[in-house]
């Protein structure tokens, strides 16, 4: 069984970044990225300062604007107008999830696709429908070059993604089937879920519900990658699939930390670094 360890990929992903950031703070263009942040959400809280860490260990400047949780929608389209036009921010990240008085589809349209590093305004999930992304989503960005890198075939493999969601199913089974696999979508309404995620090559498990994907669900031999992040009562982390009953019979399997997870900052720190280089 072969451990697919996101954080040594993730780690080496940087190391290049550093390069290509200096190579531009070289030519006079500071590489940088804004993240808006509204309301008080603790997990939210979590993630930007794990990227603002990112961003700080590359060299790239992090801007982070902490907006109230009653910000109106004017107030918070009119600052990403003002990162639209600044020529000195390259990568704008509006941290989901959004208070619900306000409208996020709206306050993602309103982010200039070049600058969406994020990959979630309509322009750039269209160019991904299309084959021609500028930039990948970052989750699944990562699990396809985390299988890649450990010399995994994609090419001709049945996948499985148990997500339909607008983050991680959809764009992710849209760079598979870049990649020539043979994609199917599952989800809470599945028939015979068990039946169809025990058909898979390769399984990806992301539902939010703590070790659901036991061997039963699990095809022998077959690529699993754990998205699923859940706490235990004991405060521990744990993921979609239970890693000791199904690690004996994968061919390849990511751990709970130090898999996905990782190779998700690291590509949002590409797509920073990309979307300067492309200015």
């Amino acid at each position: 069984m072969m451990l697919l360890d996101g954080k040594k990929l993730a780690q080496e992903i940087k190391e290049d970044l550093k390069i290509r950031v200096a190579n531009m703070a070289n030519n006079g263009v500071e590489t940088s990225l804004a993240v808006v942040l509204v309301g008080d959400n603790p997990a939210s809280h979590t993630y930007v300062n794990m990227k603002e860490k990112d961003c700080h260990d590359l060299g790239i400047r992090s801007l982070r604007y902490d907006l109230p949780a009653d910000t109106d929608e004017a107030t918070l389209l009119g600052l990403i107008d003002q990162l639209n036009a600044d020529e000195g921010v390259h990568g704008i990240l509006v941290q989901l999830p959004l208070p619900k008085h306000l409208d996020e589809q709206k306050v993602i349209r309103a982010i200039d696709p070049a600058k969406d590093v994020d990959c979630f305004t309509p322009v750039n999930v269209g160019l991904l429908a299309t084959g021609k992304p500028v930039f990948a989503p970052c989750t699944p960005a990562g699990i396809v070059r985390l299988i890649k890198a450990n010399g995994l075939e994609i090419a001709g493999k049945d996948v499985v993604i148990v997500n339909r969601s607008n983050i991680v199913g959809k764009p992710l089974m849209h760079l598979m089937l870049m990649e020539n696999a043979t994609v199917t979508i599952a989800h809470s309404r599945t028939a015979d879920l068990k039946e169809v995620c025990k058909r898979a090559d390769i399984l990806v498990a992301a539902v939010g519900r703590k070790e659901m994907f036991d061997e039963s669900y699990v095809k022998p031999g077959a690529v699993v990658i754990d998205v699923g992040v859940n706490r235990t009562p004991e405060g521990k982390l744990a993921g979609d699939v239970a890693f000791d009953k199904v690690a004996p019979i994968a061919s390849a399997i990511t751990p709970c930390v130090g898999g996905v997870g990782p190779m998700t900052r690291a590509i949002l720190m590409e797509n920073t670094v990309r979307a300067a280089e492309n200015r």
